[in-house]
């Protein structure tokens, strides 16, 4: 249990620090790419990746896929959590579960029992009360949050065929991608430093590092909690989503004190209430 807590808390950090940068009016693109850098570092000395087992043969299209999405996706979290919000924006990154759920009734012609369907159903509720704006709020970006969902149920469904591929060990597969994304995110660094003329910055050295740092514990401790929990797989799956919706609220609410109207808490008991739904169905 204390490693789904401790990924629960890195992954909630990581919207914290983004939400923090705003005030030093740090370069998102350029602490994603230290973010990478960190990441990729913790996760070599951390799982000692055999980079000769690395072939032709290994699923190159995914990896460049997940790599060139997960910069550009983190980018739209960052624009996310500045304009709608820590709540509403972890929010919509755990409803992003329904993507690849809908890929396997819809592509892989999975079978689909009661549970599932309302699950479903009440999730796509509870993601037009979470989005549903306020009256005061005029500039209304409910397709940042809407991007975040669709993005990481994308990459979640790529991780996934990823994970089909046995012949090279996760961690190692892990390494490839975090390699793509950080070239990806330091070409769009060296871009934006030539047309716009911005320098690299201590501060987001120091930025990049943190996420790097909690990015890479979110999924070191989620990957030691399903070990953990080998035989019950769902409790990982369930607490992770759950935790980081009730934590992120809190911590939204709490310490940045922002404004939900009683339409986007009952869709935040909603999302919970469909990923107890879902959970409920692996079981059926």
């Amino acid at each position: 249990m204390l490693f789904l807590v401790l990924s629960i808390l890195c992954s909630v950090i990581v919207g914290v620090i983004f939400k923090i940068t705003r005030k030093y009016n740090s370069n998102p693109i350029q602490i994603i790419a230290l973010n990478y850098l960190t990441a990729l570092a913790l996760c070599y000395f951390t799982f000692s990746p055999n980079l000769a087992e690395i072939n032709a043969n290994a699923p190159w299209n995914i990896y460049i896929a997940i790599g060139v999405l997960l910069p550009f996706i983190l980018l739209v979290l960052v624009a996310s959590i500045k304009h709608m919000g820590i709540v509403k924006t972890d929010a919509a990154q755990r409803l992003s579960l329904f993507i690849p759920i809908l890929a396997a009734w819809l592509i892989f012609k999975e079978e689909f029992n009661s549970y599932k369907v309302v699950g479903l159903v009440v999730g796509f509720l509870a993601l037009l009360f979470i989005l549903r704006k306020q009256s005061e709020n005029t500039q209304n970006k409910w397709f940042l949050p809407a991007a975040v969902l669709i993005g990481f149920g994308v990459i979640d469904i790529l991780f996934k065929q990823v994970a089909l591929y046995t012949t090279l060990p996760y961690p190692t597969s892990l390494f490839v991608v975090f390699c793509i994304a950080l070239a990806v995110a330091i070409l769009i660094s060296i871009y934006e430093m030539r047309t716009k003329k911005t320098t690299l910055a201590p501060k987001n050295i120091l930025f990049g590092a943190l996420v790097g740092i909690f990015n890479f514990g979110n999924i070191l401790f989620y990957l030691k909690a399903h070990k953990a929990f080998a035989e019950n797989p769902s409790t990982v799956f369930a607490g992770m989503n759950m935790g980081v919706i009730i934590l992120g609220s809190l911590v939204g609410l709490l310490f940045f004190k922002e404004k939900l109207s009683k339409i986007n808490f009952v869709g935040i008991f909603l999302a919970l209430v469909s990923i107890v739904l879902i959970v409920i169905s692996q079981f059926k």
